[in-house]
């Protein structure tokens, strides 16, 4: 029925138990379920053989060593024993929900891509498995202390195969790449379907370390900004809300909020915009009355920050 497929961070400390929490789950989902690990990562190959997934350690990275999704999705969707496949960071607890919203959306839709929205949990322990409620506990656990979050986190792309080619290098675990999924689906008329209302995808909360800026450097280092560049800009860039269907418990239903998205896009941009057309003169005005003194002291232009150009 399905075929999963991820990447992973190295399999030390609590990484270890929420990324085999991840995978163990996904292959509980359904008993055809496929999952398939990509990466040489630290302990990738024990983890794999230990739950049972397909372990395909080779990748294609950009320079600073981080996967590019163009490979994998291409690679996913040639080798995958079924036609539908879901791409999700390795940290998040699918269950059975995941694949009873999932038959709803294909009997709908031939090709299609599905993403939710998560809810951030507290999970530091190996999730308990061989207990028949465990769905029931971790989904109570969610629900009670955990945080759902906003449409632009999005952490899961279930999709027919063959709807995803020609892709641009971008490389995953930064942002943007996630946001250019989504528009890419949109542009080409395919049905966006919003699962956030039935289905609750577990995200185990974790810290950072994997980078070596942190959050901040998943967030605005330099690989963020080249995948901003390479996925064209603020233009081509959608979130959760913009899917332009929503499932619910009652069926499949056009979404009329993602207009309101598309004016909170543009008017955000648009206020982007006009804070750089104010303060770029009076950046340049600072300039040239402290030129003086800055030339007494030594100091030239080209030493002192910038204002960016990226708008």
């Amino acid at each position: 029925m399905l075929t999963f497929f991820t990447t992973a961070k190295p399999f030390t400390g609590h990484s270890n138990v929420i990324q085999r929490n991840a995978l163990k789950s996904w292959t509980l989902v359904h008993p055809d379920a496929e999952v398939i690990l990509f990466g040489d990562d630290e302990g990738a190959a024990g983890a794999a053989k230990d739950l049972g997934v397909r372990h395909e350690p080779h990748t294609e990275k950009n320079e600073a060593g981080s996967n590019r999704m163009d490979y994998m999705f291409s690679r996913a969707q040639a080798i995958a024993r079924h036609d539908v496949l879901c791409y999700s960071n390795c940290d998040i607890i699918f269950m059975q929900d995941f694949c009873a919203a999932l038959e709803r959306v294909l009997a709908a839709h031939k090709e299609f891509l599905m993403v939710g929205r998560r809810w951030d949990t507290e999970i530091t322990k190996p999730c308990d498995f061989e207990n028949p409620d465990w769905q029931k506990q971790i989904r109570s656990l969610a629900l009670r202390t955990g945080k759902q979050r906003t449409p632009d986190w999005i952490d899961y792309f279930a999709f027919s195969r063959g709807l995803f080619t020609d892709l641009p290098p971008l490389v995953v675990g930064r942002v943007h790449w996630d946001d250019w999924t989504v528009w890419k689906a949109l542009e080409m008329k395919k049905p966006v379907v919003d699962a956030s209302r039935v289905v609750t995808a577990v995200h185990q909360n974790h810290d950072y370390r994997h980078h070596p800026q942190g959050k901040s450097g998943v967030w605005h280092g330099e690989e963020a900004g080249a995948n901003y560049k390479l996925a064209g800009g603020w233009k081509h860039l959608r979130t959760i809300a913009d899917a332009n269907e929503v499932l619910r418990t009652d069926g499949l239903r056009p979404n009329r909020a993602r207009h309101w998205a598309a004016v909170k896009r543009y008017v955000r941009q648009a206020g982007r915009v006009a804070l750089y057309k104010i303060a770029q003169p009076i950046w340049f005005f600072f300039l040239d009355i402290t030129r003086p003194l800055r030339n007494a002291l030594g100091l030239r232009t080209a030493a002192l920050p910038r204002t960016r150009g990226k708008v």
